[in-house]
This record gives structure tokens, C-alpha cells and sequence, in this order.
């Protein structure tokens, strides 16, 4: 076991002091800190009021209407929200252009040294009723939401108007044709978790890619590891002190720690982002409710531990398959042909996530969790959006295992065969005797 050891001691060094893994590593923590909190930052203090001129040319009274309806509209809905909007109404009948020119020569003016000076100007005439067309001249005209705000009101004066002329209460309308709000509340074992259908998903799709690529990648650097030493010549020399067994068990073994020490990184800080992501914003000087604005979904205990044991189940599992690949070929080019086997199976996996979303409890999603080539993705999101039964866990986990010691053990004479064999690349028909040799 020394030697195995000192296998597995070697390939986790040789990862984890490169500078790609420090970098990787510490990429995700910091880019889950920025998407939690810079939102909320760059919101915070970004909305402001608003100073528009409205250049009246209505003759209908229109223009006053929407000035008071404007006049209405706020920052947020808290009480105490500031306007949306600060307003200077000119009339112009009858000489809408004169009047347009003069407000547009204050638009876009430097603040403090023109507080006179407005953000935009809206031009409106007699078409605005029939047509519902209206001209807004501004520096802030691409400011999509602001632009979407203003015309959204527009809007709703307009619809109204045309109600009253129509001899139809504005009102009465309104309110029968309110929309219902739904809210979506994921339950777990019979209890309401608090979490949206949202936030469940986004946290189940995050760890759906997260184990479909890290069991990719490091699968891939298995593999190559053990053709670069093949290449080299280096295994010759190993085998001569290390029984293949344990080379392999060595070699899995270092590069699935590496991957679980950055699985257990990248996982820690999911989980604390997610669970502690108001006392962060504190730290940084963002309120509790700008941070509300930014539902995060949460990462529970439960659900970090079984995202790290079936990293572990499903890296083993093709880390084994992939270090046989590795085995049997001289160059990554012979590889090619027998990792195009596995890449279907981990894209089945993957895209039958999207089938267990709709259906975590019935589907295909039961099967999926039980089959281990491909339950180290589906159970973490059933896990993530359904309650589990026990009985269910324990069986995907006692398959897995199964599955795991099996290939493990063809893993293991593959090679131990293909580790010594070169020049013409081997058929599928010689792995398999070389499975079946004694």
C-alpha cells in the first residue's frame, strides 16, 4: 500500500501546485461573490430621478393627463421611495418644433454646472390618441428599463383615455383584467422549503454542469497521464516495483482527490454564498433588501455531501474506464476512438436532467438515479428539487458501488495487459481477451 501511496501522493502534487488548478480553484469562489453581491452594488444608487421636459402640443388635454400620471410614478414601491420622474410641462400648440429645440438645447448638459439641464425631453402631439405615437429626445435613451418604464406609462394613460372616450370606466377594466400572481414554492418531505422553482432550479442545473465537467476533465487528465508515461517509457521502468493494480488504484485514486479538493472548494463556497449571502453584502456595504432584489437559492448541508459523494462515485467509475482507455493506446489520437464509447453515455446523462426538471419524482428521473452510469447526475437534482426516499438514496448508492468495484476490476485487467503493449492500436475483441485472460 506504500507504493500506492506514493502514487496517489505524486499525481495529487503534480495537479494541485500548477497553476491552472490554483487558478480554476480560486475562479469560481471569486465569480460567486461577484454575482451575488456586484448586482445589488451596481444597483445600489444607479436608479435616480429623472428630470423631463414635456413639450405639450395636445389641444385635448392629454399632455396634463400623462404629467399626472407621470408625476405618480416612484423609484420603488416603498412609501418613501423617490419620484420616477421630475417634470417641467411647456405648452405648445402651435409651435411644438420652437419649443422642442429650446428644451433639447438643455438635454444632456453637464448637472452641476447646468442644474437647469434635463435628462430627456418627450414631444406630444394630437396624434399621440389616434396613432399612439410620441418622440422622446434624451442622453439616457439607452437605458432599456427606464425607456420600457416611460412607455409602459405612456401606455396605460393612453388605454385609459380611450376607455373614457368610449364611454367604458377605465377602472372597472382595470381591475378585471388584473393578472394573477403566482408563486412557486419547492416542497421537500412533505414541508414547504421556502425556495422558489427558480432558485431550485438554477441550483440543480449548476450542479448538473458542475459534475458532468469536472468527471469529464479529469476522467481526460487519467487518461492522458497514463499515455504520457506509456509514450515515454516510464511505465516499463514502474512496473518493475508496482504491481499494475496498484498503479491504477494510485493514479485514480491522486487525480480523483485533486478533483474532489476542488469539488469540496467550489462546493463550500456555493454553500456559504447561498446561506450567508446578507452577512456578505454587509461586509461590502450592500443592504438586506438591495439583496433581496437578488434571490440567491440556497445550497443545504444535505445536499453539499451528496454532491461530493457522487462526484466521488461517478469520477471513480470513469476515471477507471478512462485510465483503461489510456492503457490500451500509444497516443491520444488512438484514444479518440474508444472515448467516443463513453462520451455518449456522460451526454445522455447530462441532457436526461432536463427530463428529471419536469418530472423529479416519476420518469425517467427514478431509473436514472438508480442506473449508476448515469446517477452520479441524476440524483443530486432529484435531490435538489424532490424529496428522496431513503430506501432510494441507499440503493443508487449500493449500486453505484457495485458498478464501481466491476469496472474497477475490467479496468484492472485491461491494464495491466495494455500497459506494456505497443504499436498497432488494439480492437475491442482484443480488450475483451484480455479481460478474460487469467
Amino acid at each position: 500500500m506504500n507504493k500506492t501511496f506514493a502514487i496517489i501522493r505524486r499525481e495529487f502534487n503534480a495537479r494541485v501546485r500548477t497553476r491552472t488548478f490554483i487558478f480554476t480553484t480560486l475562479l469560481l469562489p471569486v465569480f460567486m461573490v461577484f454575482v451575488s453581491v456586484v448586482p445589488a452594488l451596481m444597483m445600489r444608487g444607479g436608479d435616480r430621478t429623472m428630470r423631463v421636459a414635456i413639450v405639450d402640443g395636445t389641444t385635448d388635454g392629454l399632455g396634463a393627463r400623462i404629467e399626472s400620471a407621470l408625476a405618480g410614478e416612484k423609484l420603488s414601491i416603498k412609501a418613501d421611495a423617490s419620484q420616477r420622474y421630475e417634470l417641467q410641462r411647456v405648452s405648445a400648440v402651435g409651435h411644438t418644433q420652437i419649443v422642442q429645440d429650446s428644451m433639447v438645447a438643455l438635454t444632456g448638459l453637464d448637472r452641476k454646472k447646468h442644474p437647469e439641464s434635463f435628462d430627456g425631453v418627450l414631444v406630444l402631439g394630437d396624434s399621440l390618441l389616434q396613432m399612439g405615437s410620441a418622440e422622446y429626445l434624451g442622453s439616457n435613451t439607452s437605458a432599456f428599463e427606464s425607456m420600457t418604464e416611460l412607455e409602459s406609462s405612456l401606455s396605460k394613460v393612453l388605454m385609459q383615455t380611450r376607455l373614457a372616450h368610449s364611454g367604458v370606466d377605465p377602472a372597472l377594466l382595470a381591475e378585471a383584467m388584473k393578472r394573477a400572481d403566482l408563486k412557486t414554492t419547492k416542497v421537500s418531505g412533505g414541508k414547504a422549503t421556502g425556495e422558489s422553482g427558480a432558485a431550485s432550479f438554477a441550483i440543480a442545473y449548476f450542479m448538473a454542469f458542475v459534475l458532468y465537467l469536472g468527471v469529464v476533465l479529469y476522467g481526460q487528465q487519467t487518461m492522458m497521464s497514463v499515455i504520457e508515461e506509456k509514450s515515454s517509457r516510464i511505465m516499463e521502468v514502474l512496473v518493475s516495483s508496482v504491481r499494475p493494480f496498484q498503479m491504477l488504484l494510485g493514479k485514480v485514486l491522486g487525480v480523483g482527490i485533486t478533483g474532489l479538493l476542488q469539488m469540496a472548494i467550489w462546493g463550500a463556497t456555493v454553500f456559504l454564498v447561498t446561506t450567508e449571502h446578507v452577512r456578505i453584502a454587509g461586509v461590502v456595504g450592500v443592504s438586506p433588501e438591495a439583496m433581496q432584489q437578488f434571490p440567491i437559492p440556497t445550497m443545504s448541508a444535505g445536499l453539499f455531501a451528496i454532491f461530493l459523494a457522487y462526484f466521488v462515485l461517478g469520477f471513480l467509475l470513469y476515471g477507471a474506464l478512462y485510465a483503461a482507455i489510456g492503457a490500451m493506446c500509444n497516443s491520444v489520437q488512438d484514444a479518440q476512438q474508444y472515448v467516443a464509447v463513453l462520451t455518449p453515455i456522460l451526454m445522455i446523462s447530462f441532457f436526461a436532467v432536463f427530463a428529471i426538471f419536469k418530472d423529479p419524482t416519476g420518469g425517467i428521473g427514478v431509473p436514472m438515479s438508480m442506473i449508476p452510469f448515469f446517477s452520479h447526475l441524476a440524483m443530486p437534482v432529484r435531490w435538489s428539487l424532490s424529496s428522496v426516499p431513503a430506501g432510494q438514496l441507499l440503493l443508487s448508492l449500493g449500486l453505484g458501488v457495485v458498478a464501481l468495484l466491476g469496472v474497477t476490476w475490467v479496468a484492472a485487467r485491461i491494464y495491466r495487459t495494455g500497459i506494456l503493449m505497443y504499436g498497432k492500436k488494439p480492437t475491442f475483441a482484443e480488450a475483451f481477451r484480455w479481460i478474460r485472460a487469467k
